[in-house]
């Protein structure tokens, strides 16, 4: 966790993603790429995306409202003695988030939402769920106000596949460096049901050459997934619960639907995904 990439519309919600995301850089010594993303009307754009020149006036506007705005946000405390970089774009807020994130080698994503019943704003619907989904690199989802964020119980769901024991490992490596107790949980679920001598098996396999002791196993039923993670993580009081999606081919056969935007919506804790890595 190097460069953390923190999406903002200077909303209260976007500041607390920031917030967050400020905790972490002064933890692992990361820098922090602060986006602003610019969606013009689409008639203001034409067919090739470029900005026609008679609306440059109005472009140069949002740009320097958004430059004053960043100079408030800059002055923040809690952003002291941090590297902070400013970025305002002219783009849409998904493709702009994704590509910000390769264009400056960004490692981590932290985001504000509101949440389902939350204001239409660029983290919000679809783009949350999008960005989630398809985003090459860790995506932490934050809701409210942490002036303490740490993480002491953190939970992953699996289906305890093998090919997904490259995302273990980046899981396990997120608890280790918050000295974070790991409660892996298996959903057990009608159209998904696995005996206790399956998941013992599956188990062993999945954490074979993981030297990580700090963690718990449990099996919880429930009549959904997304119900089993929502419910399991209010039971063991999680301050952080984490899924792994496939990336642009879609959410796994385990994490299927809408899952990602379901948890980031209706969670009460911060959401972290995983890309999927085989």
């Amino acid at each position: 966790m190097k460069k953390i990439l923190v999406p903002t519309d200077f909303s209260e919600k976007a500041e607390n993603a920031l917030k967050v995301a400020a905790q972490l850089a002064k933890k692992f010594n990361a820098e922090i790429y602060l986006l602003h993303l610019i969606e013009l009307p689409a008639d203001m754009v034409n067919p090739v995306g470029e900005t026609r020149t008679n609306d440059l006036p109005e472009a140069l506007f949002f740009m320097k409202l958004a430059k004053k705005r960043f100079d408030d946000l800059l002055s923040r405390p809690y952003l002291q003695d941090l590297a902070v970089h400013d970025i305002v774009e002219i783009n849409k807020a998904f493709d702009g988030i994704l590509e910000a994130s390769k264009k400056h080698s960004c490692d981590f994503i932290v985001m504000g939402s509101q949440g389902a019943s939350g204001l239409k704003e660029m983290f919000i619907g679809s783009n949350t769920e999008k960005v989630v989904r398809t985003s090459e690199v860790p995506v932490l989802v934050v809701k409210n106000d942490h002036p303490t964020f740490n993480i002491k119980n953190f939970i992953f769901a699996t289906n305890l596949e093998t090919t997904g024991k490259k995302t273990l490992a980046k899981v396990v490596a997120l608890a280790e460096s918050f000295g974070a107790k790991l409660h892996l949980v298996y959903i057990n679920t009608a159209n998904e049901f696995l005996t206790t001598i399956d998941c013992d098996k599956k188990l062993k396999k999945y954490m074979e050459e993981t030297e990580f002791n700090n963690y718990e196993f449990h099996v919880f039923n429930d009549d959904t997934v997304e119900e089993g993670i929502l419910n399991f993580s209010k039971k063991v009081n999680a301050d952080v619960m984490g899924i792994a999606t496939h990336g642009r081919k879609g959410l796994s056969h385990f994490f299927n639907g809408s899952i990602s935007e379901d948890l980031v919506n209706h969670a009460n804790s911060p959401v972290i995904t995983f890309k999927l890595e085989k």
